[in-house]
């Protein structure tokens, strides 16, 4: 009975991880896509000399 109460708690636990790892891939790549538009605006924006806030990435 405890080996199957292990087991049980070990997929749980691994299922877990699964869910919050593709949860963490999803915030990786919404950030990214937030990154690149703010560079792109900035490299847009050309020579007018002002800086956002985010200074010189």
């Amino acid at each position: 009975m405890g080996v199957i109460l292990l087991v049980l708690l070990l997929a749980l636990v691994l299922g877990g991880l699964g869910f919050a790892a593709h949860v963490l891939w999803w915030i990786a790549v919404i950030v990214f896509v937030v990154w690149l538009v703010g560079f792109l605006v900035r490299v847009g924006e050309g020579a007018s000399g002002r800086r956002r806030w985010y200074g010189r990435w």
